[in-house]
């Protein structure tokens, strides 16, 4: 893998990441920021990330294919490889059917860009592909550096590590809430999944894991949103997030949720220590 990642990185859309908290999470140990929330073509949120830090990775999580065009997306991508050499890792993922009106095949459709990318010289080791069902995991596995699972569990990460065999990368998105009053907790939590529980793909995955409609019913039930976001305090989140490294991840994106305009960089300082990063 050409882009060093670590075994633990933080993952927030633009809106929560600025140079400040980018540079403490640095500071902190960790190895990769993960830009998400379909990142424009031209990159500039990753880019402001990359200058405010040293030798973090930085990753997209994810470019989607739909609204980005590969001429612009591959030209942003090794304008960031000239400037910050060796950190950048484009995420591209086909994004959700209710959101784009041109929806058609998603995996001609990931096949076709994997394609483009291959014509615009981005090597396959510098990206990397969202992904859930089992044909697009063997297609990240196939032509990119691996998969970027997201809302998923270490049973998940199991399975897609025994798709994916060694030496491919396996990176799962992990939503925390340090909280240790559990009722609190699924109330941050049920906030933040409620949009992802009327989305189709993230359906299908779900019930790939055993979850029924009952589950995702009124905001997801007690037993589905622990298992997608985990909750309590430092140790006990280190504990979960250790599951999906022992399951075979290579690295775990974290996704620390709370009150807008909360200072995240405590939390993640936090579990930094526990984690030993």
């Amino acid at each position: 893998m050409a882009v060093e990642l670590g075994r633990f990185g933080v993952w927030h859309g633009p809106q929560h990441f600025g140079p400040e908290l980018a540079a403490g999470i640095e500071r902190a140990g960790y190895g990769a920021l993960w830009l998400g929330a379909s990142p424009d073509t031209g990159l500039r949120d990753a880019e402001v990330l990359l200058a405010a830090t040293n030798s973090i990775a930085v990753g997209t999580s994810i470019v989607n294919m739909w609204k980005s065009p590969v001429a612009e997306v591959a030209a942003s991508y090794h304008r960031l490889e000239d400037e910050h050499p060796g950190r950048f890792l484009l995420g591209v993922g086909i994004g959700h059917r209710e959101l784009n009106n041109d929806y058609r095949s998603p995996y001609e459709v990931i096949v076709q860009y994997l394609d483009e990318l291959d014509d615009a010289k981005v090597p396959e080791d510098r990206r990397a592909l969202a992904a859930l069902g089992p044909k697009v995991m063997h297609l990240a596995g196939a032509r990119t550096a691996g998969a970027l699972p997201y809302l998923t569990t270490p049973e998940h990460t199991k399975e897609a590590r025994r798709i994916l065999g060694g030496g491919v990368l396996l990176a799962p998105e992990q939503m925390v809430v340090l909280e240790t009053d559990p009722e609190i907790a699924r109330a941050t939590a049920r906030d933040r999944l409620s949009s992802y529980l009327q989305l189709s793909n993230y359906i299908k995955s779900f019930e790939r894991l055993g979850f029924g409609p009952d589950d995702l019913a009124g905001g997801g039930s007690d037993r589905l949103v622990d298992a997608l976001v985990l909750h309590g305090s430092a140790v006990d989140v280190a504990a979960g997030l250790r599951a999906h490294l022992e399951a075979g991840a290579d690295h775990v994106a974290i996704q620390q949720l709370g009150k807008e305009g909360m200072d995240l960089l405590p939390g993640y300082e936090a579990l930094a220590t526990v984690l030993g990063i």
